[in-house]
């Protein structure tokens, strides 16, 4: 048997989470006097952090670091009040998830979201789902495309690198998954473009949820 479990990003690929970062971050910025942004724009300005998510939400002339971590302290108050106003998982994931679960894999989320968050989430839209780990940005661990927090959860799995699909919908997640050595498949129903997964690494890309369980049965020669 080829895979043997599956790390998943969180916002745009398990979630739809989008609406909830948008309104946060815009009433943010118009708190502060600056301009707000369509929700096309966030699909890009997502992936990175929050760090980096206040910075291009910022106008460039705005874009001092005293400006960024107030900004970044206030979508954190904001955001942690509104996390789950619109986010819902993709229809499909919660099929998925079960059957993985019936095949013995483990799941498990890797997130650049902040790691209380990343909690939070996972626990309010997936109740009583058993994932292996659950681990977001600022939990000892650095943010993607760095492998480090990935290669920590197989090795916490038991799993060798080479064994673990990471799922995810950007460029920051395929290029996490070629740089821990797992195999990257790219979420097409996430924020950003076919183009984008296949020019940063994607080595499948999945149109629905349930594409990833044929992708595993045909490699695990079921």
């Amino acid at each position: 048997m080829r895979f043997k479990g599956v790390v998943f990003d969180l916002d745009g690929t398990l979630v739809n989470s989008l609406e909830d970062i948008a309104d946060s971050m815009n009433k943010v910025l118009r708190e502060y006097g600056f301009p707000t942004h369509d929700l096309g724009e966030y699909k890009v300005f997502v992936g990175r952090g929050m760090r980096n998510l206040v910075l291009m939400a910022l106008p460039e002339d705005a874009r001092d670091e005293a400006r960024i971590a107030m900004c970044r302290d206030s979508l954190l108050a904001e955001y942690g009040g509104n996390y789950v106003n619109k986010t819902r998982p993709y229809e499909g994931i919660t099929d998925l998830l079960d059957g993985l679960e019936e095949r013995g894999m483990e799941a498990a989320v890797f997130s650049n979201k902040v790691d209380h968050l990343t909690k939070k989430i996972v626990a309010v839209l997936f109740p009583g789902r058993r994932f292996s780990a659950v681990v977001g940005a600022g939990a000892g661990m650095p943010e993607k495309p760095d492998p480090k927090g990935v290669l920590s959860i197989g090795r916490q799995l038991g799993i060798d690198p080479d064994r673990l699909i990471y799922v995810g919908d950007s460029d920051v997640d395929m290029e996490t998954a070629g740089n821990a050595g797992m195999f990257a498949a790219g979420a097409l129903w996430g924020f950003r473009t076919e183009e984008e997964l296949i020019s940063h690494g994607a080595e499948c890309l999945l149109r629905h949820p349930l594409d990833l369980l044929r992708i595993i049965d045909g490699e695990n020669g079921t």
